[in-house]
């Protein structure tokens, strides 16, 4: 398979799905498979069902026998929306997300044939407006993975998903993400994911646990020890030191009140690690109140940091966009953004 960026993965999931195809996303754990299924559902306005399949028994999939009236059958779960399901208040349907797939015991697996190909639970049939799709990690990646049958491969569209710093980036500056996290990971893109199968960390650095970390470090002006000890339990020890040491660039840079102040003398960075800084810095704090000020000083930044600061400036703060002074900046600068 050839490993794809989330945007190509989730564009042929959804190509898949309109044709009756179950797509099948793999990639090594904590890089965003169930966050591709989350944005599909609400682009969709879809309802989404998460079912983790290495935690069912064949019963959940196949339905619970019973008997009526003297004759045997099986009554599926409430979890499945089947045909006669009132649609979900304000939702168009369901996606029907089948995690952790490959990790599902054999006869799990075997149970979930049916719904993957025939859209049936048990003798019941999916509703019409159900979606269905599944993820799994690589068995590469030291993962709890059992080998898929074959039975099973040909009922799917396999994609290979992988980490790309440019998506991250924009999912990161678009949802608030700590603009200290996302300049360290612009200026270093191998931190976003530092995977070994066979590390002896307890955790490791991917986009999940940056995402823990963002948590972590809100309204934290400095990254103390206290700070780095949390770290070290989401991102490993030597990340969050790493981390903790581009932080403290901030500190020599401007500060926002500064550039607002003088935009056109405030001390302006020359150093590669400082100018992803500054811009980071610049398009965090970036308002109403200091919109010209920041432009400004951008212009004072080489060409290729004056795209990164506005680009990430439109998408922390879309408003900027109404401000005459950055929205020439953004119209000179067009053909690079």
């Amino acid at each position: 398979m050839i490993p794809l960026n989330p945007k190509k993965v989730k564009e042929i999931a959804i190509e898949y799905m309109k044709v009756g195809i179950v797509p099948m996303i793999y990639g090594s754990p904590g890089i965003g498979k169930s966050d591709i299924v989350k944005q599909i559902a609400e682009q969709f306005n879809l309802e989404l069902i998460d079912v983790r399949l290495s935690m069912a028994e064949p019963t959940d999939l196949n339905g619970f026998p019973v008997i009526e009236n003297g004759v045997a059958s099986y009554k599926p779960f409430d979890t499945f929306p089947i045909s006669g399901t009132k649609l979900p208040k304000g939702k168009r349907g369901w996606l029907l997300f089948l995690d952790e797939a490959n990790s599902a015991p054999k006869a799990v697996q075997a149970a979930s044939y049916k719904i993957m190909l025939d859209r049936m639970v048990g003798n019941s049939k999916l509703h019409d407006d159900v979606a269905v799709m599944a993820a799994g990690n690589l068995e590469t990646d030291n993962a709890i993975v059992e080998p898929m049958s074959t039975a099973l491969q040909s009922r799917l569209g396999h994609i290979l998903l992988q980490v790309s710093k440019l998506d991250w980036l924009e999912w990161a500056q678009s949802n608030n993400i700590d603009y200290r996290i996302t300049s360290y990971i612009d200026f270093d893109g191998e931190k976003l994911h530092v995977f070994d199968a066979d590390h002896s960390d307890l955790t490791f650095a991917c986009p999940r646990t940056w995402e823990f970390a963002n948590r972590l470090i809100e309204d934290k002006v400095e990254i103390n020890n206290d700070e780095i000890t949390l770290l070290s339990g989401v991102i490993t020890q030597g990340a969050a030191l790493e981390f903790a040491g581009h932080v403290k660039c901030f500190l020599d840079l401007p500060t926002i009140a500064q550039v607002a102040a003088n935009p056109n003398s405030a001390k302006l960075p020359s150093e590669p690690s400082t100018q992803y800084a500054i811009c980071g810095m610049l398009a965090g704090n970036a308002d109403a109140t200091n919109i010209k000020s920041v432009v400004a000083y951008i212009d004072r930044l080489p060409t290729e940091f004056q795209i990164r600061a506005i680009r990430e400036t439109v998408r922390r703060f879309p408003a900027a966009k109404k401000e005459k002074l950055f929205y020439k900046k953004l119209t000179d600068l067009a053909q690079y953004l």
